[in-house]
């Protein structure tokens, strides 16, 4: 019975010890996946500016499309809030600097503060915009987005939830 007892507090104390390390694997897990996402999408616009022109009218311009996956499940810290926005929104809550004319996916952790990763321009000539402001994706799962080449002044990829 003594064995039996030591051998539940010996477990027990092992998994105290060991949760801080699982929580930081896990944050570290959701930020490296939000961070491939987010090249997922600076080569899906570079893909589509190398390979299209722009036009003027958005219902002509070329088109595709992108499901950003925002990671779940055990290996996952829970994200609160996660959202695609203009640099001057999230530069306000954020210290981290982003590139001129780029895109930021702007995401709270659980219990945690504002984070951002920027998503540059394709090209220093072809700028990224929002289509009707910040872009709201789903922090438990996936989100349409649809990419267009317009011409707005000059090229630009112009980014909006599929609904």
């Amino acid at each position: 019975m003594i064995r039996v007892v030591l051998t539940v507090f010996l477990a027990i104390a092992l998994l105290a010890v060991s949760m801080p390390a699982l929580e930081d694997a896990r944050r570290d897990t959701t930020v490296e996946r939000l961070e491939t996402e987010t090249h997922r999408l600076e080569r899906v616009a570079g893909g589509l500016a190398a390979h299209s022109v722009a036009v003027g009218d958005p219902d002509l311009a070329a088109r595709t499309s992108l499901v950003v996956s925002v990671p779940t499940g055990f290996a996952a810290t829970p994200i609160e809030r996660i959202a695609l926005a203009e640099p001057p929104r999230a530069a306000a809550m954020t210290e981290r600097r982003v590139h001129r004319g780029a895109v930021v996916l702007v995401y709270r952790l659980r219990h945690g503060s504002v984070r951002t990763f920027p998503i540059a321009p394709p090209t220093g000539a072809v700028g990224v915009t929002l289509r009707d402001g910040p872009i709201e994706l789903e922090p438990g799962g996936e989100t349409g987005l649809e990419l267009r080449l317009v011409d707005d002044g000059g090229p630009t990829v112009r980014i909006g939830r599929i609904a």
